[in-house]
């Protein structure tokens, strides 16, 4: 009962790091994986929820380009916001709880307008492309946040039942 307790505290914890660009979703999972190599959660429900995980990556990255080509971008543009998201993240990870959010989307921006601006040396197709793009990541954090809770409430409560 004490390491499911455990379990669930790492599961919420995990939740909760996701908006911030770190694997939460998969630190969940593998909670759920340990749960299964101890014989408290069935193999079927870990597949289940492994293929989820993978959905939800590529769902964070097909928002990021769906919102991106919407708004004029092109391939290069989707790879400077990923880019950039990820050096965003980085350089404000030192600001407490917020900032890998903040960077993360202000560098999708930033990453997708600085190479649309370079391509099409027109501004305010940058900035179009670099909002969609931003749009587009905040749409991921979304999508990899519903899938977490999802795993939550499964995983989670296949721990306790």
């Amino acid at each position: 009962m004490l390491l499911n307790l455990l379990g669930l505290a790492i599961m919420l914890a995990g939740l909760l790091v996701i908006p911030f660009g770190l694997p939460g979703l998969w630190l969940m999972i593998g909670v759920v994986a340990v749960g299964t190599f101890a014989g408290t959660v069935s193999w079927w429900l870990l597949v289940i929820l492994v293929v989820l995980g993978v959905l939800a990556e590529l769902l964070e990255f097909l928002a990021v380009k769906r919102f991106s080509d919407r708004h004029g971008g092109s391939t290069r543009a989707f790879w400077g916001a990923i880019a950039g998201g990820l050096a965003g993240a980085i350089l404000l990870a030192p600001i407490a709880v917020v900032g890998p959010l903040i960077g993360g989307i202000l560098g999708t921006f930033a990453g997708a307008a600085l190479v649309t601006g370079w391509e099409l040396r027109h501004m305010g197709s940058a900035m179009r492309v670099g909002m969609g793009a931003a749009l587009g990541r905040a749409a991921a954090v979304a999508i990899k946040v519903g899938a977490a809770v999802i795993v939550l409430v499964i995983g989670g409560g296949a721990l306790f039942f």
